[in-house]
């Protein structure tokens, strides 16, 4: 037996439950982590209010975390019981003490990177790598609009784009966000609650805008990010915070200047083992050689995991948030 976070029913924070349940025995290819730290995303709130559907009811929550092999399933060769993993893929349930889930979704831990830090950061550090090294390869001296750029995946990917000679220009909704956003690299930042963004970026780029848009915003800022681009350049819409763009007029991408749009995901770039092996790499080589550092800003008990969410929906936090089993 062990406790873990269901909801039976979508709706908001009040659906989570804390439950005691049976966990399996890992089969097949499989391995079971006992949890020392779980990472807390947007996704997680999209599948608990339902714009992402549970695969059955009641539904585990959460995808991410970090702690130690419980237990090996047959024909499972990379792992052994005690190793340091991570995880940030898989089936719904990370919101957990234990957790089951296919061993290619698993990676080792380097012994410099602490539980927390990784459950802090798998998913959101994984997004930049494809985003900023797979979607788009930057390679220095682009000049990019990221917004969020104060949550938890802007602050790597502020600090990432800094890394590779970047100009990232940050949005976020305060004067405390934006100075969090600069010290950890942005080239500049915009507070949308105050600043028009388009008028914004175009001073900071002289007129010539941006080499691409990074999203996670989604229906509020689709039309925004489309004007911020560079005739013929990239528009990347990998998130829905504020809700799912919708009823787009392709012939829109026209108007504005020929642009490119895409909406990746982390399982369309880390959908082999080896994949995930080769991001893994480069995103713990970043943080171990200090170019990159894991600000786990909130912590919160797995019981309070609705609390946590809350702030994270109501965009209170900061860095990264960690549920602690």
């Amino acid at each position: 037996m062990a406790k873990r976070i269901e909801f039976a029913t979508t709706g908001g924070s009040d659906v989570l439950e804390l439950k005691e349940v049976d966990v399996k025995a890992p089969g097949k290819g499989e391995v079971r982590i006992a949890n020392k730290a779980v990472g807390l995303n947007f996704i997680d709130i999209y599948f608990r209010t339902g714009l992402y559907p549970a695969p059955g009811m009641p539904s585990g929550l959460g995808t991410e975390g970090a702690g130690v092999v419980d237990a090996v399933g047959e024909g499972v060769s990379h792992l052994k019981e005690g190793d340091r993993v991570a995880y940030a893929q898989g089936p719904l349930g990370a919101y957990a003490e234990l957790h089951t889930l296919p061993a290619d979704k698993v990676v080792k831990l380097p012994d410099g990177i602490d539980f927390e830090t990784a459950a802090a950061s798998m998913l959101k550090g994984l997004t930049v790598q494809y985003l900023l090294r797979q979607t788009y390869e930057l390679k220095g001296g682009e000049t990019i609009l990221f917004h969020a750029a104060a949550g938890g995946v802007g602050s790597i990917a502020c600090q990432w784009a800094r890394a590779l000679g970047v100009k990232l220009i940050g949005t976020v909704s305060s004067n405390e966000k934006a100075a969090f956003a600069e010290k950890n690299g942005a080239w500049a930042t915009i507070n949308y609650s105050k600043e028009n963004v388009v008028e914004r970026v175009r001073e900071l780029t002289g007129g010539q805008m941006c080499d691409v848009v990074y999203d996670s915003v989604g229906k509020d800022t689709w039309e925004t990010s489309l004007d911020c681009l560079k005739p013929r350049s990239l528009m990347v819409s990998f998130g829905n915070a504020s809700g799912p763009v919708e009823g787009v007029n392709i012939g829109i991408l026209n108007q504005k200047g020929a642009l490119y749009v895409t909406r990746p995901s982390l399982n369309g770039y880390a959908d082999t083992r080896e994949r995930l092996e080769q991001m893994c790499s480069e995103f713990f080589e970043m943080i171990e050689s200090g170019k990159i550092d894991i600000d786990v800003a909130n912590r919160y008990p797995l019981a309070e995991a609705g609390k946590a969410q809350d702030a994270l929906q109501s965009r209170q936090t900061t860095g990264s948030t960690i549920l602690l089993p």
